[in-house]
């Protein structure tokens, strides 16, 4: 268990110091652009005070703390510019004085860090377990033939709590709890396999979301979140619906999509390179029909949420979200309304309103695949 933490020294030595209620193992490692000291522990019950991590102090700009995978916790340090460890080490429990994970932090250069992140990322590949290759590019694991698969994404969980609301309610929390009733209510059709990218509060990569629906071979992937917004706090709430596109539609779609895509830097997670453009004719045929069945669904998933709860204006928007760019499978990302709004934030908790909206996600993904199911229908033999 860790009870306390503190930030102590200036522009030359920082020292962070996680008092515990016992010793335990941990490692120290480092991440660039931005810079980021990660400490990873065994599972951590953390019994610190609420506002822990907010502020900063010498060296450490930020910090943050939470469940990184299961067995894991994490702790991540957002540095100021290049940093290099001096010293880490374990105090003892003394008398009345817990023990104390201590880590001391100096100055360094950016080529001195880089080459720390390089070593760090050899020794991770040489003892992670080398694994036979895939015998196919995508796996068949459609549990009922003929139904359709759909991946819900509750957005964020572990470490990045994702936004925090006016009362203090936490985004990865809501969107959880509303995915598992929209989960709950698409099995209850009897139509639908379904599947969560988690199921508890984990941590999950973006890029490894996307890898998790195409392996499902998912037929719709919805992506669900309740973002919080920088500008214009009381104006802005209701539920949008964002596909993606190169270019933001707006101001806000482009915040959001800038918020939701920092998820794997908020929990000290190396950022993969972008793939490169791929020019293969079929892929990008399958793109384009891809990005026609989101937008056809986003439209009427928009049609049934406007029966059912409060929409921001203009409610169909795009963006340029990591989280939706598996080219075979038609996704969207829904946000049920933004926690910067005290408003929303009440709905989100609300039982009532996350079945009436779950309701109505339910009867909008029935009209997005009723053309295959009537096909499937007067397939069938008279």
């Amino acid at each position: 268990m860790a009870i306390d933490a503190r930030i102590a020294g200036d522009d030359v030595r920082t020292r962070f110091v996680l008092d515990l209620d016992g010793q335990i193992p941990f490692s120290v490692s480092t991440l660039a652009d931005p810079y980021r000291l990660v400490i990873d522990l065994p599972a951590t019950d953390f019994k610190l005070p609420a506002d822990s991590g907010r502020e900063g102090r010498g060296l450490i700009r930020t910090w943050r703390y939470g469940m990184f995978a299961p067995g894991k916790s994490r702790i991540v340090l957002d540095a100021t510019g290049p940093v290099e460890v001096d010293k880490t080490f374990v105090l003892p429990a003394v008398d009345d004085q817990p023990a104390r994970l201590v880590i001391d932090l100096v100055r360094t250069t950016r080529e001195a860090f880089l080459e720390e992140v390089r070593k760090t990322r050899l020794a991770v590949e040489e003892s992670a377990p080398k694994l036979a290759a895939p015998k196919g590019d995508r796996l068949d694991v459609r549990t009922v033939p003929g139904k359709p698969v759909i991946v819900l994404d509750p957005g964020h969980g572990g470490i990045d709590t994702g936004a925090v609301g006016v009362a203090g309610t936490l985004e990865k929390a809501v969107v959880l709890d509303f995915a598992s009733v929209l989960k709950r209510k698409l099995e209850e059709t009897g139509r639908y396999t379904v599947h969560l990218t988690r199921e508890s509060d984990t941590f999950v990569p973006l890029r490894k979301r996307v890898k998790f629906g195409r392996e499902m071979k998912a037929d719709l992937f919805v992506s669900i979140h309740a973002d919080s917004v920088r500008h214009s706090r009381d104006a802005v709430r209701g539920a949008t619906v964002y596909t993606l596109s190169e270019k933001a539609s707006d101001d806000l779609a482009a915040q959001v999509a800038e918020s939701e895509n920092l998820s794997d830097v908020i929990a000290g997670v190396e950022l993969a390179e972008e793939p490169a453009d791929v020019t293969d004719i079929l892929i990008d045929l399958a793109r384009r029909e891809t990005k026609n069945f989101s937008t056809h669904f986003a439209r009427t998933l928009v049609s049934e949420l406007r029966s059912a709860v409060k929409l921001i204006n203009n409610p169909h928007r795009s963006g340029g979200f990591v989280v939706l760019k598996a080219h075979d499978v038609p996704s969207v990302l829904l946000e049920l309304g933004y926690l910067s709004n005290e408003h929303d934030e009440k709905l989100l908790v609300s039982e009532a309103w996350r079945e009436r909206t779950a309701n109505a996600v339910t009867e909008a993904i029935g009209a997005f695949f009723m053309p295959r199911f009537a096909m499937e229908k007067s397939a069938l033999p008279k």
